[in-house]
């Protein structure tokens, strides 16, 4: 059985037009589901140092998703 939340990043994914429009997508997908789940360690009592090295990887992916947002509009 499919985890249901990897089933929905794989059909958004499938459903984008393009190789670099699928990564956006992917991207933006693993970032939401990253925070997420940053959160959730923290209401359950994990510490923001713990967390930080997850913290600066959704902060890392801003950059790329916006490079990859410019190329896609760049690229229709």
């Amino acid at each position: 059985m499919t985890n249901p939340v990897v089933g929905t990043l794989v059909t958004d994914v499938t459903n984008a037009k393009g190789a670099m429009q699928s990564a956006t997508v992917l991207l933006n997908g693993f970032q939401t589901r990253l925070d997420a789940a940053v959160a959730a360690a923290l209401a359950n009592g994990a510490t923001e140092a713990e967390l930080q090295p997850l913290t600066d990887l959704s902060t890392s992916f801003e950059s790329t998703i916006a490079d990859l947002a410019t190329a896609v509009a760049a690229n229709p």
